[in-house]
């Protein structure tokens, strides 16, 4: 519970600091707001203080800041606020790039003239903790509200408690929390939602009791929140339906509701919805309405005529049966065959609840569960055995049909049935040996009977049908590593790995508070070296059990190398590389090939790409092969058409590979060129811009949206595509990998990765067989250092990368390094050097017939001009740059001219021209992603729509612009787009809103390198 959900208790504003801390105790809505700061986080986050909006950035600084937020007073860990924000997908730098979020968050939200030591966001040791002092949030108002109904309903006063949900209601102003990224809002918006939708639950059984019928309809129907299997919500529709005279249709409503949970979820509807349906049938007013029953005339208004409900509904009670009935079975003795149940069941609530709830009473109901090797599954099923064997009074019965052990074959149908049989029979008399035969004295013989039965390590569906008890009312637990989609099942689980969180209380209750509770660091990256996975924290506790000199830390140690990891988790017969080979050896040929395979992915996560380049095989086939892979439980699929491994399988899928070494190599080869294919095809240059290094034409992406939009599905795993050729000895593939990789990431903003990707290579680049490299990359770390305003940085890159080239008589690199000096003296202000160097580089460019290189020194030479005031000039260098962009067809170089270019005529006062050359430069950017080309180009589009005096207009793109950047973005850029935003407000008359841009854009100036000359429209300079 966060600190604005405790104001539910007095539904007053939330106390935002511990007792004994410096704040402010909590204030009520009636004291003086004019200085306060208040978050509006039910809706897209807005922030004000008084009557001034605040600009809280980019979504993911909004994102810190309701991790922080939401938990006032407490103490966020640094890495709490990484997964809190970036879940799975962690930023490069780790918890360096924090600073980066917390200190424009403080600029802002912090009152003026405020203290470090008073800001709102307090950084102690290992976190940062919010102490909003006064701070007001919509959020704080909407549990008062809530809490107000809720305490008017239980006293009877409905009426009240109806204007206090819709009070509540009207706080909401869109999806909570919008567009956040990251697990903690995620959660966050999932629960604000569930209670949007418990307050219009609240207010239309209000309706309801207070015989406000066709209200409570109205307000039903118009929930746009509702759920389709929501149970409760079509109980109380049934409910308003049946006040309002409309029986029948009530009666409906159940049978529509009953069937959607039949087909979609194999499950049937819960108590609460079947009471409200025999409260329909035998018209129970006061069940369902909440009074008596009025007497009912034939001509009164509420005078409903008896009638049967409609054919598809279920009636009351079933006919009298003319049948004899059955003599009464003779007692017979308990029988309860469980194994003993385990104490340290950990984080499988929810699963739990799942196999234990109720199920219908006349058929025999049954659950599969399914997960990888030592998971759990058999621990889960039986838990949940021993939970429900009180309702089995004929017994409870276990069998193991050892279909992964390699101390028993694999039980068959008919000794299964056997031992059963003689469970249930109580006698070792002959039974039958044909299967057909069994299974006819098994139903018999169970048909009586309400019992429990559990079925461990099935492997198919075909092993478990004759298996099946035929009483009603009994019910069937199934566990295997296999889902078994042949099997007629109610319900079906799959057992995950346990979080981080669960696995260190596993290994806790393992090891004892005392010694977990010395090493938690150490505990925590146990837990994450064991993936969570039960087996392996068991065999890990009882390793350290046995050896109390060893610490945690040194255990981990020895865990640390992945290719010894999985022989330390083994104890005696234990051993979690035994349990997954057993899986592995019942998969056929093909998927055996495919299993070892996977393990080159380079990335955690892939798409059916990956696996199909490595096994020269279709991607319909190969999704073929992954599927199955898992149902076996060797595979998991985190979300559709994207797959991985468990961190131990990925181990154990190496260890069979190096088995292999042709195969492992081949496949290794085949998905490094896959990336270096996608890098080059999609990268500005083209793949003819490449002079070394393979040939990439027979690539399976038909053009460079293709290309770009696989690349973009790997989201921060890139980084490791690289780190995993250099590993491999890849060198040249590591190298060309990431000089593709530099254009599409700098598109989206992810310059710290650009870099990342490049420092991985350059020690791949001086033992590479391509001797480009070496002068290749370093021109590339030159382009990385310009994007980020680094100038004398890119500058000594491009003098070294220079030195290379010559040395090496590479000519283009050569050229391109002559290039980036330019662009790097320009930024610097050291007009003559840059000059030289540009027209230098044109001249090469025409030797070379490199038109690329041709139209961004043309470029770079106009905004030379453009800064020494020589306008037309400029625009004569900007046309020749736009008609190489044209002729090369590249929508980003295209775009970054025209920007270039509109400029210019901004400059000029030309602001019709600005505007047709803005939208369609903004347009470009979009199409290929380009955040920063966007950002410039939308700032422009806003500061032409000023110089013609539509100033609403203007602060619309100023502002879209603005949303556009992100935490990686060029400074200049983001001081010029608040710059323009900030006249744009002055002129409007915001002056409040116009002080704040400037003092931010001021803040901004701090960071940048001293000499640096602003580039058109803040833009970084136009690189190679």
């Amino acid at each position: 519970m966060d600190a604005w959900d405790r104001a539910e208790a007095t539904g007053t504003t939330v106390a935002t600091e511990k007792p004994g801390t410096s704040g402010t105790a909590g204030t009520t809505g009636t004291e003086d707001t004019a200085d306060r700061l208040r978050l509006d986080l039910l809706g897209p986050i807005r922030a004000h203080r008084g009557e001034t909006a605040l600009d809280l950035g980019p979504v993911r600084r909004q994102a810190v800041l309701v991790a922080l937020a939401l938990r006032a007073g407490t103490l966020v860990s640094h890495q709490q606020l990484l997964d809190d924000v970036w879940g799975l997908e962690p930023p490069g730098t780790g918890r360096r790039v924090l600073p980066s979020y917390i200190y424009p968050l403080r600029k802002t939200l912090d009152a003026p003239g405020a203290r470090p030591a008073a800001s709102m966001i307090r950084g102690e040791r290992g976190g940062y903790r919010f102490v909003p002092g006064q701070t007001r949030s919509d959020i704080g108002e909407l549990a008062g509200q809530a809490a107000t109904a809720r305490r008017a309903k239980a006293a009877g006063n409905l009426t009240t408690a109806i204007d206090g949900c819709t009070r509540a209601l009207n706080l909401f102003h869109g999806e909570p929390l919008a567009g956040l990224p990251g697990p903690f809002a995620d959660a966050e918006r999932q629960r604000l939602a569930q209670q949007r939708r418990t307050l219009r639950h609240e207010r239309a059984e209000c309706l309801v009791l207070l015989g406000r019928y066709t209200d409570a309809l109205d307000e039903l129907l118009a929930a746009p929140t509702a759920l389709p299997h929501d149970e409760p919500l079509a109980a109380l529709r049934m409910r308003a339906l049946y006040g309002d005279g409309r029986q029948a249709e009530a009666l409906a409503a159940y049978q529509e509701t009953r069937d959607r949970l039949r087909d979609e979820l194999g499950v049937e509807p819960g108590e609460e919805l079947r009471q409200v349906h025999q409260g329909v049938l035998r018209r129970d007013d006061l069940m369902l309405l909440g009074r008596t029953p009025k007497p009912r005339t034939a001509g009164s208004a509420t005078a409903r005529t008896p009638a049967p409900p409609p054919t598809a509904a279920p009636t009351a009670a079933p006919a009298p049966s003319s049948a004899p009935e059955r003599p009464p079975s003779p007692p017979r003795p308990r029988r309860n065959e469980l194994p003993g149940d385990t104490s340290w069941l950990v984080g499988r609530e929810t699963e739990l609840a799942l196999l234990t709830a109720p199920v219908p009473a006349g058929s025999v109901a049954v659950s599969a569960v399914d997960g990888t090797a030592g998971v759990g599954k058999t621990a889960l099923v039986v838990r949940a055995a021993w939970t429900l064997h009180d309702q089995y009074p004929d017994g409870c019965l276990f069998v193991d049909l050892h279909a992964h052990s390699v101390a028993h074959e694999s039980l068959r149908p008919q000794r299964a049935l056997h031992q059963l049989l003689r469970a249930v029979l109580g006698a070792d008399g002959e039974l039958p040996d044909e299967l057909d035969e069994l299974v006819t004295a098994w139903r018999a013989a169970t048909s009586s009977l309400k019992l429990l039965l559990v079925v461990d390590d099935a492997r198919s569906a075909k092993q478990v049908r004759p298996l099946l008890p035929a009483g009603p009312g009994s019910r069937v637990l199934v566990a295997g590593r296999q889902r078994l989609p042949g099997l007629d099942a109610d319900r079906r689980v799959t057992v995950e790995p346990l979080d981080t969180g669960e696995a260190v209380t596993l290994l806790t209750r393992l090891l004892g508070g005392t010694r977990a509770g010395q090493e938690p660091e150490a505990a925590r990256e146990l837990a994450r070296r064991c993936g969570g996975l039960p087996l392996a924290l068991r065999i890990t506790g009882a390793r350290l059990q046995n050896r109390p000199s060893w610490t945690l830390a040194h255990l981990v140690g020895r865990l640390s190398d992945d290719e010894r990891r999985l022989g330390e988790l083994r104890a005696e017969d234990r051993s979690v590389e035994a349990a997954f080979r057993m899986s592995y050896d019942q998969l056929t040929p093909e998927l055996r090939r495919c299993f070892r395979a996977l393990g080159q992915s380079p990335t955690a996560e892939f798409d059916g790409l990956t696996p199909a380049v490595m096994l020269g095989r279709s991607r319909q086939d190969t999704e073929d092969l992954l599927e199955r892979l898992v149902d076996a439980s060797l595979l998991q699929q985190p979300r559709p058409s994207r797959y991985r491994l468990h961190d131990l399988v990925r181990d154990h899928t190496r260890r069979l590979a190096a088995a292999v070494p042709e195969e492992t190599a081949a496949a290794r080869a085949a998905v490094l060129h896959l990336y270096t294919a996608a890098g080059r095809i999609t990268s500005d240059w083209g793949p003819e811009g490449f002079p070394t290094g393979p040939d990439v034409s027979h690539s399976p992406f038909s053009n460079w949206r293709d290309a770009d939009a696989w690349l973009d599905s790997a989201g921060g795993q890139l980084l490791d595509v690289i780190a995993y050729a250099a590993a491999a000895g890849q060198h040249d593939q590591a190298c060309w990998i990431a000089e593709s990789l530099v254009d599409p990431l700098v598109r989206q903003g992810r310059y710290h990765e650009c870099r990342s990707a490049l420092e991985l290579a350059l020690p791949s680049a001086d033992v590479a067989d391509d001797r480009r490299m070496p002068s290749a990359l370093r021109n590339r770390m030159a382009i990385a250092d310009l994007y980020q305003g680094r100038f004398q940085q890119a500058h000594a890159w491009g003098v070294d990368a220079l030195r290379l080239a010559r040395h090496q008589g590479d000519s283009r690199e050569q050229a391109r390094a002559i290039a980036g000096l330019g662009a790097a003296e320009r930024a610097l202000g050291r007009v003559p050097e840059a000059v030289a160097h540009l027209s230098e580089a044109m001249e090469l460019a025409a030797r070379l017939d490199d038109d690329w290189l041709a139209g961004m020194s043309s470029c770079n030479l106009g905004a030379l001009h453009h800064q020494r005031g020589r306008h037309e000039e400029a625009l004569t260098y900007y046309t020749t740059s736009l008609a190489f962009a044209e002729k090369i067809g590249r929508p980003r170089m295209i775009s970054k001219t025209l920007c270039f270019i509109a400029e210019t005529h901004l400059t000029l006062g030309r602001h019709t021209e600005v505007k047709s050359l803005a939208r369609r430069a903004a347009d470009l950017a979009q199409e290929v992603g380009d955040l920063q080309l966007r950002a410039s180009s939308l700032s422009l589009l806003g500061a032409a729509e000023h110089g013609h005096g539509d100033l609403p207009l203007a602060i619309t793109h100023q502002q879209e612009a603005l949303t556009t950047l992100t935490e990686h973005t060029s400074r200049p850029l983001e001081m010029e787009v608040r710059h323009r935003l900030a006249h744009t407000y002055s002129a409007a008359g915001h002056q409040a809103a116009a002080e704040q841009q400037f003092h931010i854009a001021l803040s901004l100036a701090g960071t940048e390198e001293p000499g640096r000359q602003p580039s058109p429209g803040g833009a970084p300079p136009v690189t190679t």
